[in-house]
């Protein structure tokens, strides 16, 4: 079970890694920097584990590729939301971050609620409130492509 750390609207990449830490590829580092424009306590707060629920268009804005790896790096294990950006999408399983879209949960569930994700089943479950959502499951290859780190990691492993 996981902790859920709600944002709005149109999250953008700027907000989700700001500009002036692109300069950086350590992983460490764009964490520690990960959302502080939005929330300036996400660091220290985000555990191993924990999810971001978030509303339309999440990850918004330039295609940098630092915007997942910078909340994958925060220890978030999945990003709910109600849509993304297609590039950020794409990104994102290219880094190995989970991701599902999924308007009702998206809405339903609130900042420090306590969630857990079936990605088999894409079954959300709200532990907090008791209630459940449907998401769309990934496919098996995806599955397997982010369960290996990402699309890099996972052609690694197809060609040993």
């Amino acid at each position: 079970m996981s902790t859920a750390h709600k944002y709005g609207d149109h999250v953008d990449t700027d907000v989700i890694i700001p500009a002036r830490y692109l300069a950086s590829q350590d992983e460490k580092e764009l964490a520690s920097h990960c959302m502080e424009d939005i929330d300036a306590n996400f660091h220290a707060k985000a555990k191993p584990g924990d999810i971001i629920v978030a509303g339309l268009n999440f990850g918004c804005g330039s295609s940098r590729e630092h915007a997942p790896v910078a909340i994958k790096a925060s220890g978030i294990s999945c990003v709910i939301a109600k849509s993304f950006a297609r590039i950020f999408y794409r990104n994102a399983i290219n880094i190995g971050l989970a991701i599902l879209e999924c308007p009702e949960a998206a809405e339903g569930i609130n900042d420090g609620d306590n969630v857990s994700v079936n990605f088999d089943t894409g079954i959300i479950t709200d532990n907090t409130t008791g209630k459940t959502y449907q998401a769309e499951p990934f496919p098996e290859f995806i599955r397997h492509m982010i369960e290996d780190g990402g699309l890099m990691a996972s052609l690694k492993k197809a060609k040993k």
